[in-house]
């Protein structure tokens, strides 16, 4: 020990026999060694043998194994400052370089769903109501059939409108999604109707150029009847036939007891469209080039047939003489 002199104050020779003190850590130095626990061999089986975990002799703690904390070396200073953080950041760039080494027709990517697109398929489905309850149509399986129902103008003083149906542009029977087609453009047709009706209209109703396996079964259009709102049926002034054949007539005549007297009543019959000119304005009735066809054949043969039943008078006189 340092002796101080008489004024309080180290002598020269001591303060040079002092050690001088670390001014960095010594990160690389070696440490005592830490005292390493051998453990005992075990045996994994679930049996009580012997040297298993299960046995006797491992449930008791033998001697040999108590271990005195405080002699326990804790880590000091230097090992504490180990940082593994530049190790982590290295992961993350060879991960990154490993991902760019990839081509790029191997790596999977989302297709990207456009503005358009998304406007589109919200466009594929409508929800309308119908007597109160929400139906959902499917507009892309009934595209092609949209022009059965089309709006032809007004007739007569107001908002009376003339709504034309062309059954012409039904689907085919023969399709195999041939009642889930109909199911939604019968949804289609009702809720149509009753965003151009806003006052008392009349339905023209083309039936001519229509094979029979386009034409409505009972069922659908005694469907379309009841699920008619009870305005549409109450402001509903006419309902013209163009071109009747003998299976549209054997239809209504088999609905009659389905159908009010009043219904009844306002079913009309007109066998070709210079008839129908007579009865609405033509100027904006959409009528399809098959149906105009039809009508011409059909008027081209009732001309031939009149100018027969014409000539047979004439030749009565020559026959008698």
């Amino acid at each position: 020990m340092d002796i101080p002199d008489g004024d309080g104050m180290l002598s020269p020779g001591a303060t040079e026999s002092r050690p001088v003190p670390p001014n960095s850590l010594d990160l690389n130095g070696t440490h005592p060694k830490k005292k390493k626990l051998s453990a005992p061999e075990i045996n994994l089986s679930l049996d009580h043998s012997e040297g298993s975990v299960l046995s006797d002799d491992n449930l008791d703690t033998p001697d040999d194994l108590d271990i005195n904390v405080d002699d326990l070396d804790t880590p000091d200073d230097a090992d504490s400052l180990e940082y593994t953080g530049h190790g982590n950041e290295l992961d993350w760039e060879e991960g990154q370089a490993a991902i760019k080494d990839v081509p790029q027709d191997e790596v999977e990517t989302i297709p990207e769903y456009t503005a358009e697109e998304e406007r589109a398929d919200n466009r594929l489905w409508r929800t309308v109501v119908i007597g109160e309850q929400e139906h959902r149509i499917d507009m892309k399986v009934i595209e092609p059939y949209k022009k059965v129902i089309s709006h032809g103008g007004y007739y007569g003083d107001g908002v009376n409108a003339i709504i034309v149906f062309a059954a012409c542009f039904l689907p085919d029977s023969s399709r195999a999604d041939y009642h889930y087609v109909m199911e939604n453009l019968f949804l289609y047709v009702i809720s149509t109707l009753e965003l151009m009706v806003a006052e008392d209209y009349m339905i023209i109703y083309l039936n001519g150029a229509t094979p029979r396996r386009r034409m409505p079964g009972l069922g659908w259009l005694k469907r379309c009847y009841q699920m008619i709102d009870r305005r549409l049926r109450k402001n509903l002034k006419s309902f013209i036939i163009v071109h009747p054949s003998w299976f549209i007539r054997t239809i209504l005549a088999v609905t009659r007891p389905f159908i009010s007297s009043k219904f009844s009543s306002k079913i009309k019959y007109v066998g070709s469209l210079a008839e129908l000119a007579e009865l609405i304005p033509m100027e904006f009735v959409q009528i399809p080039e098959s149906i105009i066809k039809y009508d011409e054949e059909r008027g081209y043969k009732r001309s031939v047939s009149a100018s027969c039943l014409q000539r047979e008078p004439e030749m009565a006189p020559m026959d008698q003489e």
